[in-house]
């Protein structure tokens, strides 16, 4: 018995290695690296507060002449003198649709990981999770309009049009994500989740309009803000040229004279945007390609399990 144990701690190590994007940035196929993130954030899970948490199991809806009483919830019975059938996924599933942005700044990488690539493994590993618990997943990739767009389906195979879609990306063009939102809800009808996965450079306003008018459509949204990890803390010392991206001009600067007002305006951005979607009732996540992936899995099982369970 304690080998056994021994063995399965091993595998489950062995398998949370590759939520790190720096071991997952050497291996070669997406559709591997999706399935190794979804089994390292699953062998991981006993450890996190989702603990006993069911992939079938949906929510409670009230009882109906006809329905199968086996079903029926008794528990919940002895709490409220009312009957409640039990639902599972399968009978509410979710139609997901994951924003991907491609435009040219998603090509930035300070290390081996650049945003492009961490956000594919988000929208790839995303995918595969959901695709596993039976929900219907559609793909949006985008820059300043959307330049690929597949319908969501629940089939299993439809992973490989995603994954043929996510490793076929050629970034340019400057981000309009505020435009891109609001041709999404003319696109996604039924009430579902909209994931949108950006460094988010692109219009605040806009930005926030959009996000808005989706959750007036009464659609779930997160917000995965991936930046990089010099983004986030701007270490440069010597004078360096910064090459513009999405049609800005390059800058020689001495970048220590930059860094306050730099951080100060990023941090001003970002605030402004967790504070509208917490206002809003949106789930705002933001991600450092540094960050292990199970950081963003994590926020989209807390969004899952918080929507089934209202």
């Amino acid at each position: 018995m304690g080998s056994m144990s021994t063995d399965t701690a091993d595998k489950a190590t062995d398998a949370r290695r590759y939520l790190d994007p720096q071991v997952l940035a050497k291996l070669e196929h997406l559709d591997l690296k999706a399935r190794l993130i979804v089994e390292g954030f699953i062998s991981g899970l006993h450890k996190s507060p989702f603990h006993g948490f069911s992939v079938e199991f949906a929510q409670h809806r009230e009882y109906a002449p006809g329905d199968d009483l086996r079903r029926l919830d008794w528990k919940l019975y002895a709490r409220s003198d009312r009957h409640y059938i039990k639902e599972y996924e399968e009978e509410t599933n979710l139609v997901c649709y994951v924003l991907l942005d491609i435009s040219e700044s998603m090509r930035y990488a300070s290390g081996t990981v650049s945003k492009l690539e961490y956000g594919s493994y988000i929208a790839a590993s995303l995918a595969y999770l959901m695709l596993t618990q039976r929900d219907s997943v559609g793909l949006a990739l985008f820059d300043d309009a959307v330049r690929r767009f597949i319908c969501d389906s629940s089939n299993p195979g439809h992973r490989l049009a995603l994954i043929d879609a996510l490793e076929n990306i050629k970034p340019t063009g400057r981000t309009e994500l505020g435009e891109v939102l609001q041709y999404m809800v003319g696109q996604v009808r039924r009430r579902g989740m909209l994931i949108v996965v950006s460094d988010l450079f692109t219009n605040a306003d806009r930005l926030l309009t959009g996000l808005k008018h989706l959750r007036h459509r009464r659609h779930e949204v997160i917000v995965f803000h991936v930046l990089d990890e010099h983004e986030l803390t701007f270490p440069f010392q010597q004078l360096t040229l910064f090459k513009g991206m999405e049609g800005y001009p390059q800058l020689f600067a001495e970048p220590r004279s930059l860094r306050d007002q730099y951080l100060a305006e990023l941090n001003a951005f970002c605030s402004r945007v967790r504070d509208e979607c917490v206002a809003n009732r949106i789930d705002y996540q933001q991600l450092s390609t540094a960050q292990p992936l199970d950081v963003a899995l994590s926020s989209y099982l807390a969004t899952r399990m918080a929507t089934t369970r209202r």
